[in-house]
């Protein structure tokens, strides 16, 4: 149970900590700073939390992302409406997160394999589209969608709010979500169970690879720009978000909670860091050192609890 707790106690000391080391960091600015900044991590992390439940992992959702966003910018750059555009961008994460989903189950190639060539793939096929340009000429009004307000709040947050609601749900409330957990847990069990492995993973997927798509329409929308070469490393916090709150590598273990939580706390470190100077160089060796650390808990409880067994 303490282990549970333990990234909530970590969330809690790293802002009191940081609260007591800058004196920016409590304003109202900054703060909803680091709302707007978190929401794309969020949303993509909560796709990886899927993914991550039944026993899978996706690399390539820093490419989907950078894809997404620059798809669904140039829509909008040849006269498509907002809405238009951002569903083009929400369609191609989809897309590939269904190509991911089924490459994994009909090759039975592991997807650690599968995600990293995708991975290639989608980076050089955005460099194609766009001649390694930026997609810079998007109407004014999509800036609403990470940097407006609704009733006093940054709207981003009220996506990230609904799509945590959503995936919560599909975990713990559908057929879907029991499956998810059954096939990370142990997919030979669930497949005799009578759990259609290959359905299943598949959908995860394409839900994984629809919030990224997402996500990176936030992004681009904070930019204002559609950007071929984005969304580098973010594969690594997504992943560290879920593992930090208490997801499992290994499949079978992971929460909507926590993931928000991790992911936050990956924020907090960065915003921090911005703050106190810190080098943007060293924030990426922290985050390894935390993936790192978060592991090896989670090897050490599970060695725990099978010498207790």
């Amino acid at each position: 149970m303490m282990q549970r707790l333990l990234p909530f106690f970590s969330l809690i000391v790293l802002f009191v900590a940081l609260a007591i080391a800058s004196p920016h960091f409590l304003t109202s600015t900054n703060l909803e700073s680091v709302v707007r900044q978190t929401a794309v991590i969020n949303t993509m992390s909560l796709g990886m939390t899927l993914i991550i439940i039944a026993g899978g992992i996706d690399l390539s959702v820093g490419a989907i992302l950078a894809m997404s966003g620059v798809l669904g910018t140039m829509a909008m750059e040849h006269g498509l409406p907002v809405p238009a555009g951002i569903l083009i961008g929400v369609l191609t994460g989809l897309a590939w997160g269904t190509i991911n989903g089924l490459l994994t189950t009909t090759l039975r190639i592991a997807p650690f394999i599968v995600t990293l060539g995708t991975l290639g793939i989608i980076r050089g096929l955005t460099l194609i589209i766009t001649g390694g340009l930026p997609v810079q000429r998007v109407p004014p009004g999509f800036a609403f969608l990470g940097e407006g307000n609704l009733l006093g709040v940054p709207f981003v947050l009220w996506v990230v709010v609904i799509c945590a609601l959503g995936t919560h749900v599909i975990l713990e409330h559908t057929r879907l979500g029991r499956h998810a957990f059954a096939i990370g847990s142990n997919p030979e069990a669930a497949v005799y169970a009578g759990v259609a492995v290959g359905f299943n993973t598949t959908a995860i997927y394409a839900l994984g690879g629809l919030l990224t798509g997402l996500a990176g329409m936030i992004e681009s929308s904070r930019l204002m720009t559609g950007v071929p070469t984005g969304g580098i490393g973010y594969e690594l916090w997504a992943i560290a978000a879920v593992v930090i709150g208490g997801g499992s590598l290994h499949g079978g273990e992971g929460s909507v909670t926590g993931t928000l939580i991790g992911a936050l706390i990956m924020g907090l470190l960065s915003n921090g860091s911005d703050l106190l100077g810190i080098s943007p160089y060293l924030q990426q060796a922290i985050i390894g050192a935390v993936i790192i650390l978060a592991v090896s808990v989670d090897e050490m409880r599970k060695r725990r609890s099978r010498a207790d067994v």
